[in-house]
């Protein structure tokens, strides 16, 4: 009986948005509603205020760039734990999240802030998968620097919904 009682009191906090583990309770702040993208009341993007439509030929379209600015993993690493625990996953694996930048430095994102970083799962979740965002993130970035579009656009459209950015900026 006790047994039942348990398993209901932790179907009744799991529906809550509670997550149990080792004999504990606590709230998770990030919802997994929303995959496969970000909860964007956590992560809404952020952009590195170096970046801008005139400075994009010594920023962004530059042969390195995002590589220059990349934080380091163990900056990520840390970070990416600490959010995996804030959106709930019951996998805890960290080699099953990218940690994420909504708004890719080749985009212009920040790179650092919390509100651009997410624990972006790389198993199908909510029909795509990390893999299917680089490639939305590497068409964007390759019109912008053909200048077949602008980068505020790409910047709004991959942070309102990347599996659907391509179609918002008018590429396919």
């Amino acid at each position: 009986m006790r047994q039942i009682a348990v398993a209901v009191c932790s179907l009744a906090l799991a529906t809550g948005g509670l997550i149990v583990t080792t004999g504990t309770a606590h709230a998770a702040s990030c919802s997994q509603a929303y995959l496969p993208l970000q909860d964007p009341t956590c992560q809404p993007g952020a952009l590195n205020s170096a970046v801008t439509q005139s400075t994009i030929n010594s920023t962004i379209c530059v042969s390195g760039y995002s590589s220059s600015i990349r934080p380091s993993t163990s900056y990520t690493n840390a970070l990416k734990v600490k959010q995996i625990a804030e959106y709930g996953y019951s996998d805890t694996d960290t080699a099953d999240y990218e940690e994420d930048h909504l708004i890719p430095l080749s985009l212009g994102g920040n790179p650092k802030s919390e509100q651009n970083l997410w624990p972006e799962p790389r198993y199908d979740a909510g029909g795509s998968s990390a893999t299917d965002k680089d490639t939305v993130e590497y068409k964007l970035y390759k019109a912008v620097c053909a200048g077949t579009i602008k980068l505020a656009p790409a910047q709004k459209a991959i942070a309102t919904n990347w599996t659907t950015a391509l179609e918002a900026v008018g590429l396919s």
